[in-house]
């Protein structure tokens, strides 16, 4: 079993939701910021870091926009060079990216 979700929504350009499987059904509220991860968007396929990683760089070539939530998902994103640290802000201590490629 992986500990990280993926999520490919379809439409006319891909939103792939990456979650990690830790955190997802709760809520993190900071000042005016909250991250709400309880909803199906971030509940997709589990899977390791290595098949998150392939996914990540296949869905690079489509027109795909990225959500990226924890610690481990948003680390991926980062080894990928797809996210830089400014890029990445903390709710309630998890770290959360949008990137649109």
């Amino acid at each position: 079993m992986g500990e990280i979700l993926l999520k490919i929504h379809e439409s006319y350009r891909w939103v792939v939701a990456v979650c990690d499987k830790d955190i997802l059904g709760k809520k993190f509220t900071q000042g005016k910021r909250s991250l709400d991860l309880s909803g199906e968007f971030f509940n997709g396929e589990e899977m390791n870091k290595e098949e998150v990683a392939g996914e990540i760089v296949r869905c690079k070539m489509e027109d795909a926009t990225f959500n990226f939530v924890g610690e481990k998902s948003v680390k991926i994103a980062r080894d990928l060079g797809i996210v830089a640290d400014e890029g990445v802000i903390k709710v309630d201590g998890v770290p959360f990216a949008l990137v649109l490629l």
